[in-house]
């Protein structure tokens, strides 16, 4: 039977299948989005939030995945454009390649995949655009992107700190729930082009919902190694006075702006894990919440006590992980870069908003330093450089595609 028959067959039963199920097929490929002339299935939508959920992965709601369907949609059509696709022996080992990450073969994976409800060919799309896109991008882009040795002994100075290098940093925490998104975004890209620190100050008391709203966002200082691994770099190729592009992370846009950056004799150590707590309160950034959070902050002096607050409650409502900095998600790594163990931040939220974060430090694990591989070390460079020009271009292509959402 040839491949088009198979497809076909598949596609009868599955659809038989569903018209099997009382209340299940309608709606279920009604379009959801159309990209120039593709369409995007509500589907597709559920599969690909499925795959999400199973691999436990960040930007598993609706909208998301929908954002990141439109983008693959993009990514395709310019592919295909250019006449780039995958044969058969590439999809196969960019499959077994995305498998062995969670330390299984490909067809262990699929099973897994399957009994979830995830069809085959949601992994296959999903493994097929990525690898075509990386491949695009390192061909178009690759040339231009020459990490020097200077970047290099920049960005270990990044890692390993031998001097106690620290940043004085001024911050700006936007709420971007789904129903207020474009609003955030706007917010965002105005407080971007702050040109002075008394202007960034100015925004971050209008629209910051952190903590530091009311000292105009000044933090103080924190040594880098505290920092994301991702915002570190970032930071660093700022001079004093300069801004960030909007950053966006879980529910909001977050900024930063150098104020300062100084070397200190006093040597800070690299951290091999973080320790933190997360405790979900119901309601959102409620005063109500706020206020029972404060109360608990009371009650609290270490991750421990967490325990008892939250014995006969569910399960999911206290999540205690100790996580590399690099694996920790951005906007939780943002805050426990401010916190010394056994503080707490309340400025995050989950569930689009609906969910406040009690969060807190528990602990930090450093790490003896080995020999570093610089040519490691200018691949990390040459990846963040070559992301960057992805990102740009999908912009663009944003920009100039007819995007419909239903």
């Amino acid at each position: 039977m040839t491949r088009a028959a198979l497809t076909h067959c598949f596609l009868g039963l599955c659809l038989a299948l569903i018209m099997a199920l009382p209340g299940t097929a309608q709606g279920l490929f009604d379009p959801a989005a159309r990209v120039n002339d593709s369409i995007i299935t509500e589907f597709e939508i559920q599969q690909r939030v499925r795959l999400f959920q199973v691999l436990n992965a960040p930007g598993a709601s609706r909208k998301s995945i929908l954002d990141a369907l439109i983008d693959d949609r993009l990514r395709v059509a310019e592919a295909r454009r250019l006449g780039l696709t995958l044969t058969d022996e590439e999809l196969i080992e960019a499959q077994t390649e995305f498998a062995a990450r969670g330390d299984l073969g490909l067809e262990e994976f699929q099973q897994a995949l399957g009994r979830a409800g995830v069809e085959p060919e949601t992994l296959r799309d999903f493994v097929s655009v990525n690898a075509i896109w990386r491949e695009y991008i390192r061909a178009r882009y690759g040339s231009r992107v020459q990490i020097s040795e200077r970047e290099i002994d920049r960005a270990l100075a990044a890692t390993t700190n031998p001097t106690g290098l620290r940043v004085l940093l001024s911050e700006i925490i936007i709420p971007a729930p789904a129903q207020g998104l474009a609003q955030a975004q706007a917010r965002a890209e105005r407080a971007s082009q702050a040109a002075s620190f008394a202007e960034f100050e100015s925004f971050a008391r209008q629209f910051s919902a952190s903590g530091s709203r009311n000292a105009g966002g000044r933090l103080p200082w924190t040594p880098v190694n505290q920092l994301p691994p991702g915002l570190r770099s970032v930071i660093l190729g700022l001079a004093p006075g300069e801004v960030t592009d909007p950053l966006p992370i879980p529910n909001a846009i977050a900024l930063f702006q150098l104020r300062a950056l100084e070397e200190t004799s006093t040597p800070t150590p690299s951290y091999a894990a973080i320790e933190y707590a997360a405790y979900y309160i119901d309601g959102g950034r409620t005063e109500q919440t706020l206020a029972a959070a404060k109360r608990l902050k009371t009650q609290v002096d270490v991750c421990d006590d967490l325990y008892g607050v939250a014995q006969g409650q569910p399960e999911e409502v206290l999540e205690r992980g100790s996580l590399p900095p690099s694996e920790i998600p951005e906007d939780i790594a943002i805050e426990l870069a401010k916190l010394d163990p056994g503080e707490v931040s309340t400025n995050l939220t989950r569930a689009d908003g609906r969910t406040l974060v009690f969060l807190m430090l528990c602990g930090r694990t450093g790490v003896v330093e080995e020999d570093v591989d610089r040519g490691q070390i200018a691949n990390q460079l040459r990846g963040q450089r070559l992301q960057g020009f992805s990102d740009s271009l999908l912009e663009e292509l944003r920009s100039e595609a007819r995007i419909v959402r239903f």
